[in-house]
């Protein structure tokens, strides 16, 4: 490298790394981008418009078969995709091409398209979810039994009801608390722990810094707003 990489060129050099891992023999270089909601948190338009043209020229590049050997994992909130006041409708080339199949409804999906809607979880959905992390956490000998994930769920239920496995984060948290609650204290037994574990609503926070009124943060969160020279 002969340049420090910069705003400016850090897709050009994600362009060079993807040749780069083609020439030692992989099939190609995937780029995951996770939180992009904090691009709809931006105050500034004109720092979120400069965040969004470089979408639209790597979803060019990908969509039109110029960045060979290289694709992006783009993850974010339905807000964050669709507002047309500060998400990614609002700049109209990229609406244009993140539409929707206007026949993907009522059940059906087009998974062709640049945009793929995931659903929400299932109660069996998470029932695997957990029986994965004991699997992580957990020898076979000591792991806890399939009753015990049912009395866990069923309690998650009683306390915050569907939200449990629709929006599960704070769910697998409690469920990885009580795991390691049994870990570091064996004669502990996990039917002793179901009742008391506490679990509260993941009431989705992603957005709560958006004043959608105003389209500014909070002043009371600013340190700087009374400074003055």
């Amino acid at each position: 490298m002969r340049t420090i990489i910069d705003d400016a060129s850090v897709y050009d050099h994600l362009k060079l790394m993807s040749a780069f891992v083609c020439e030692a023999g992989y099939k190609g270089l995937l780029v995951g981008l996770d939180e992009m909601v904090n691009l709809y948190k931006l105050t500034s338009s004109q720092a979120r418009n400069a965040n969004y043209e470089q979408i639209l020229r790597i979803l060019n590049d990908v969509l039109q078969g110029s960045a060979e050997n290289l694709g992006f994992l783009m993850g974010g909130t339905p807000e964050f995709l669709m507002n047309t006041r500060r998400g990614l409708y609002s700049y109209e080339a990229l609406q244009s091409r993140l539409a929707e199949n206007t026949f993907a409804r009522d059940g059906l999906v087009d998974l062709s398209g640049p945009v793929v809607r995931l659903a929400s979880l299932t109660p069996e959905d998470l029932f695997v979810l957990l029986a994965n992390v004991r699997r992580i956490m957990q020898d076979d000998a000591g792991a806890l039994p399939d009753d015990a994930l049912e009395a866990f769920m069923a309690h998650c239920s009683d306390r915050i009801g569907e939200a449990y496995f629709r929006t599960p984060r704070n769910t697998v948290t409690a469920f990885v608390n009580l795991l390691s609650v049994l870990e570091q204290n064996p004669g502990v037994e996990w039917s002793d722990l179901i009742e008391k574990i506490e679990v509260s609503e993941d009431l989705g926070e992603d957005m709560t810094e958006v004043d959608e009124a105003t389209g500014t943060q909070d002043p009371g969160d600013d340190d700087l707003i009374s400074f003055k020279l």
